[in-house]
């Protein structure tokens, strides 16, 4: 190592020397920090969901017309809270008047017209006490959607759109899943009961091909495949083509009566149509290739997610929650090694930087998920992160909760840009869904990514607790 003695007696000389000396070697305060630190002062931090301030996230989504919120899993409260918050100030202060979510439409759209006060709301909200014709979210996993945080967002949207005079500002409820083939086919012939009772006998006939798969479609695969069936393929399709065929008679059908309220009831008669189609697509196929079916879904969502937004007009802002898996740009995980890809790369690659994806994750804590698929919901305790993984690197970091940009700002001197670049190598990452076995948590419920590659920003909770389920779990 070499000693550099500097004179005392010249104090200019020595400040020069010391500055030339640590320019020499490269020095500066933040390249001396570790990893830990620099994400530390890189991020902005915060002590509870209330009192944060997002004043700095709304200034980065900027002008955005998609933010997307994920989740790393689907039973924790602080992640529903925070999309929540979030999503409030995304309508308040930015004009987002979509929130779509990953639950399935027909589910949505009870909860959509229940906050619209539409003719259908005395339908069931999530957590009223009344018996109603329809209650939404009553399968698996109930407690996804039917819990605390949802119910008390729902609250707030129904109050704030009776504050809105303009039916074209007020905020929809908008489900992008295709699970639930047999939700989507009665509203479809429920509306043409109303509007057209020939047509609504048709589509019986047609859709009654799916009926002996009504309570499981996820045997129509396995029946398919035994070549002891034909597919229902041409039935689905007649449906909506009928109905695209008939748009504008019912859609004028009833002049002088709200015109949107009509245009909206078509919207959403048609959009169960196509997802009957996709529906029928999905679970055919469902055991051809994983791949196949987790693209096809996503796709779905995507393209569901278009077609509301078109309906909103073309200037409309949409906040999207899902998990993680499905929000993050899959080319940056080992999706990618798979040929998959999933909502959040299709969303970046269709509106690039006026798209914002906003990642959550945590260390520890506890967990609303099922030990299988269908199972009943339990409380789990989440162990601490893999030595491997960004929440073990973020649990090092003093501060139990932030919020932590990682887009590019084409600044290379930024403490943000440096924290970006060494955030890029890959890690671990967890994802636990709405099944979880934490005695086999690595193999199962970890896949490698690039987190800045991945997300624009990451929120993170240090420890977390698990959802409020509104029903009891039997």
């Amino acid at each position: 190592m070499v000693s550099i003695r500097i004179n005392n007696k010249f104090p200019i000389v020595k400040l020069g020397l010391t500055c030339l000396l640590v320019l020499s070697l490269n020095c500066s305060a933040d390249t001396l920090l570790t990893l830990p630190e620099l994400i530390h002062d890189s991020s902005e931090h915060f002590y509870d969901i209330d009192s944060a301030d997002l004043d700095g996230l709304l200034k980065r989504i900027g002008d955005s017309r998609v933010v997307l919120l994920g989740e790393s899993s689907h039973g924790t409260a602080e992640f529903y809270d925070m999309r929540a918050r979030i999503t409030r100030e995304l309508i308040e202060k930015k004009g987002f008047t979509i929130v779509a979510v990953e639950a399935d439409w027909p589910d949505a759209e009870i909860i959509d017209d229940y906050i619209h006060n539409a003719p259908s709301a005395s339908k069931q909200g999530i957590g009223d006490r009344k018996i109603n014709l329809k209650k939404p979210f009553t399968g698996f996993p109930r407690w996804m959607w039917a819990n605390h945080s949802v119910y008390g967002f729902t609250k707030w949207l129904t109050d704030y759109n009776r504050s809105i005079i303009s039916a074209e500002d007020k905020v929809g409820f908008y489900g992008l899943d295709l699970y639930d083939l047999s939700g989507s086919i009665d509203n479809v012939i429920e509306y043409l009961q109303y509007i057209d009772a020939k047509a609504a006998q048709a589509a019986r006939r047609h859709y009654a091909c799916l009926a002996p798969w009504a309570h499981d479609p996820s045997l129509y695969s396995r029946d398919m495949r035994s070549g002891r069936y034909t597919g229902c393929e041409y039935d689905v399709y007649a449906v909506w083509r009928e109905l695209r065929n008939k748009r504008l008679q019912y859609i004028t059908s009833h002049r002088g009566v709200d015109n949107r309220s009509y245009r909206e009831r078509y919207f959403k008669a048609e959009q169960n149509a196509r997802l009957a189609i996709k529906g029928e697509r999905y679970f055919r196929t469902m055991y051809d290739s994983s791949s196949e079916s987790w693209n096809q879904r996503d796709n779905s969502m995507f393209e569901t997610l278009l077609s509301v937004m078109n309906f909103h007009g073309k200037t409309s802002k949409a906040v999207v929650w899902a998990h993680n898996s499905h929000i993050g740009d899959a080319r940056a995980t080992e999706r990618s090694e798979h040929n998959e890809f999933n909502l959040g790369q299709k969303v970046r690659e269709a509106f690039a930087d006026n798209a914002y994806l906003i990642g959550f994750a945590t260390d520890h804590g506890t967990v609303a998920a099922a030990s299988e698929w269908g199972g009943p919901m339990l409380v789990m305790q989440i162990p601490p992160s893999h030595r491997d993984s960004y929440g073990y690197l973020f649990h090092q970091v003093k501060a139990d909760n932030f919020l932590l940009p990682l887009r590019d700002t084409g600044s290379r001197d930024s403490i943000q840009d440096k924290t970006r670049k060494k955030l890029l190598t890959e890690r671990l990452q967890r994802a636990i869904g709405t099944s979880y076995d934490p005695e086999d948590e690595l193999r199962k419920h970890y896949i490698r990514a690039s987190l800045p590659a991945q997300f624009d920003e990451i929120i993170w909770f240090d420890e977390t607790q698990a959802v409020k389920p509104l029903h009891r779990e039997r």
